[in-house]
């Protein structure tokens, strides 16, 4: 009797453990319909010769596309089922009075007296909780640190993005230190999802130990006084970050990679657990099989050179990524050289710049134009002449506008390397890519798509046109009540958030959970994107990356 009952709980446990793996790999299906494979993340060999990522979901899109959360963007042809409309990319302005922050305090300096006060990653956030913009960055540490090149991290903080405060904090007297850990990189990120209000502010730093790098993990409540280490990594690359993809509830690793390609390409970790994260990280070769590290992606053979120096292979210096709407985005520091021996021996700054890519899962990053989304400016006393570094929690949403944040580099005779400040540019609300038409009428017509909202809304410009908006069946005919000639036209207009009707439907609400296709007619004008709403004030339900006054405090687009 014995054996049988010890072989029963055996075949129940063995039962028990091959229903448990099998539930482990059940595909995850995101918000917008991609299907996730059962190896996640996905595990590719290094290629032999530059080349562009792999994008597994416009290869094989979803048969029906949900459109249920955030504004849906043309960034690539995943919405996309036909047009003749043009694909045009956007840069950002800078702000005329940059840089908006600049080293101006005497523990601002290293130890050599070289001038530093811009974030390295760190972090720039919008807090709705208190109404103020919060920026983190990188100082000089010569006060602190008797060597060169050491830095620690200050904090400031605005009421309209451009005008900052140094404001003392009681960390280190009289001055707006807020850790003093000899760092590199960092990442600070307000978690607003986060339940615990004494972990809403996470500080991924990467500080100095003995024999090389690692990432502390850190947390606070106020972004000012920040907890003991509670989990640390292996030894990693310097230039080394974290975002948190909502997606897929996952905090991910971009950690530095070298192998044949470059020496300046990255490697991927997630984890739903921040400690957890940072604990498994650590640094990789080429011959590494990690279980829980990849290899993500290198430089691809579409990368700008250095006009000066084209003979030094381009590479990514690091790469940072958040949430904005329905996408990822990601940032993308492009270095074009000369090696820091050739930068020393002139006096010039590296050349980074920084440029955008977009993703659908959280993994693939399509990069439709490789030129800089901002970009250095080589004139004598330019506050980026060289090395731009891009900026965790950017972008803000300021009205109508996006306000972006980078590091630059004034050319000095101090240290080739030094003097950074910080520097504002804007972009129109979802303005990195518009589907234009500049002659006569053109058109645009989606995939399959559902939703679960009730009112159309249109990003564009036809200052100096028009736009139709025509909903269709799933098989390609014209929905009653809802044709082109039956929709009030948007004319001689330039918004963000239109609302969109029909003579006889003023809403979709009867088409709700159904399977759609909806075709734009642009007649001179630009398409910025569109989404379907459960709310006629228009929030989209998107994700809204730094946040921005008058934003839910979840970091959502929803009603307040």
């Amino acid at each position: 009797m014995k054996q049988y009952l010890l072989y029963g709980l055996l075949l129940s446990f063995v039962c028990l453990s091959i229903q448990t793996e099998a539930q482990n790999k059940v595909p995850t299906v995101l918000p917008n319909g991609i299907e996730l494979p059962e190896v996640w993340p996905p595990r590719y060999e290094i290629p032999e010769v530059r080349k562009e990522m792999p994008l597994p979901y416009i290869d094989q899109k979803p048969a029906v596309i949900p459109v249920n959360l955030g504004r849906q963007l043309f960034v690539d042809d995943f919405l996309i089922a036909e047009t003749n409309l043009q694909r045009v990319f956007h840069k950002a302005n800078f702000y005329p009075a940059n840089p908006v922050l600049k080293p101006d305090k005497e523990w601002e300096m290293t130890f050599e007296g070289s001038p530093y006060a811009a974030p390295f990653s760190d972090g720039i956030w919008y807090d709705e909780r208190a109404g103020k913009f919060k920026m983190w960055y990188l100082a000089g540490a010569g006060m602190i640190h008797k060597s060169n090149q050491s830095f620690y991290t200050c904090y400031a903080e605005s009421d309209d993005g451009k005008h900052w405060v140094k404001v003392n904090q009681d960390v280190y007297p009289n001055t707006n230190i807020v850790n003093t850990s000899n760092r590199d990189a960092a990442t600070v990120w307000l978690d607003k999802e986060e339940k615990d209000p004494n972990k809403r502010y996470k500080f991924f730093n990467v500080e100095k130990r003995r024999g090389g790098w690692q990432i502390v993990l850190r947390y606070s409540k106020d972004g000012i006084h920040w907890s003991q280490g509670q989990a640390q990594s292996g030894y990693v690359g310097d230039r080394t970050t974290f975002f948190y993809n909502p997606f897929t509830k996952k905090w991910v690793g971009s950690l530095r990679y070298g192998n044949h390609l470059s020496g300046r390409s990255r490697s991927y970790l997630e984890n739903e657990d921040p400690e957890m994260a940072v604990s498994v990280a650590h640094h990789i070769s080429n011959d590494d099989k990690d279980k829980n590290i990849v290899f993500w992606f290198s430089p691809d053979d579409k990368e700008q050179r250095h006009p000066k120096f084209p003979e030094v292979e381009p590479g990514i210096y690091n790469f940072d990524a958040i949430a904005y709407e329905s996408l990822i985005l990601g940032f993308y520091a492009m270095w074009k050289g000369p090696e820091n021996n050739v930068c020393n021996d002139l006096s010039i700054q590296k050349r980074n710049e920084i440029g955008l890519g977009y993703s659908r899962d959280g993994f693939h990053f399509y990069r439709p134009d490789h030129s800089a989304f901002m970009d250095v400016n080589e004139t004598e006393g330019a506050w980026n002449w060289g090395n731009m570094q891009s900026i965790n929690g950017v972008p803000l949403i300021v009205g109508d506008s996006l306000y972006f944040y980078s590091s630059g580099r004034k050319r000095n005779d101090i240290m080739w390397d030094g003097h950074t400040s910080t520097g504002l540019a804007t972009l129109r609300r979802d303005g990195f890519v518009s589907m234009n038409n500049a002659k006569k009428e053109g058109y645009l017509l989606t995939e399959k798509i559902s939703f679960d909202g009730k009112y159309l809304f249109v990003n564009a410009d036809v200052t100096q046109g028009e736009l139709f908006v025509e909903i269709l069946d799933e098989k390609g005919n014209v929905i009653d009540g809802f044709g082109k000639n039956d929709c009030i036209k948007i004319k001689k207009e330039n918004s963000t958030k239109h609302l969109v009707s029909w003579k006889n439907k003023k809403d979709l609400s009867e088409l709700s959970n159904k399977n759609i296709r909806i075709k734009f007619y642009l007649n001179k004008g630009d398409l910025y994107a569109f989404w379907i709403s459960p709310w006629e004030t228009g929030e989209s339900g998107g994700y809204t990356s730094g946040g921005g006054p008058g934003l839910h405090p979840s970091g959502r687009d929803i009603p307040r």
